[in-house]
């Protein structure tokens, strides 16, 4: 299996990689610059965090549109790349209510998938002063925190998630589960 991670610029993507190497995957960092063409053929992407506040910098984010446009494998959006794929998507970011940074308790209310076989509450590491203010029409949220009410979403018709969290870091519990679900998404992923 393949699976490439979208630099768009955190302190952590190379912990993103780590994790799927761990998990025994065909894995490598590459440039949110790389155009579609050379990475049509992956199984999946993970869109990494990033530096840039996506509600004013969408440009950072580099040809992300063009991965969620044309893809029809499986995609991960961390952080900034839940953000850029809901404001795509036709959502709304904004500053949230309460910035988060550190530990977050989550609370589950879909198991369906990304969340399979977990708890309905865990700790996870957040790190935004942004988050989505309105999902994108024909996506659900799948995951919520005191603090910010969409902390994780997927998209109902396209295998599309997004997590304003961290799951690559070792403070999140279940993180690695979170990792494992997603490349059982992609097994199971009717082509």
């Amino acid at each position: 299996m393949k699976v490439y991670v979208i630099d768009n610029g955190s302190q952590w993507t190379h912990r993103e990689w780590r994790v799927l190497r761990y998990l025994k995957v065909d894995t490598k960092i590459i440039p949110n610059t790389t155009p579609f063409d050379e990475i049509k053929d992956v199984d999946g992407l993970v869109l990494s965090g990033g530096a840039p506040n996506v509600a004013t910098e969408g440009a950072a984010m580099g040809n992300n549109g063009e991965y969620l446009d044309k893809a029809d494998f499986p995609i991960l959006g961390v952080c900034a790349g839940m953000q850029f794929l809901s404001e795509h998507f036709g959502g709304t970011l904004g500053p949230g209510s309460t910035p988060e940074f550190g530990a977050v308790p989550l609370k589950v209310t879909n198991h369906d998938d990304l969340f399979r076989d977990l708890p309905d509450e865990f700790t996870v590491w957040a790190s935004h002063n942004d988050e989505v203010k309105v999902v994108p029409e024909g996506f659900e949220v799948i995951a919520h925190s005191e603090g910010c009410p969409h902390e994780a979403v997927r998209c109902k018709d396209r295998p599309i998630w997004g997590v304003q969290f961290h799951p690559e870091v070792e403070n999140t519990e279940h993180g690695v589960e979170i990792f494992q679900n997603f490349l059982r998404i992609i097994e199971e992923h009717d082509y």
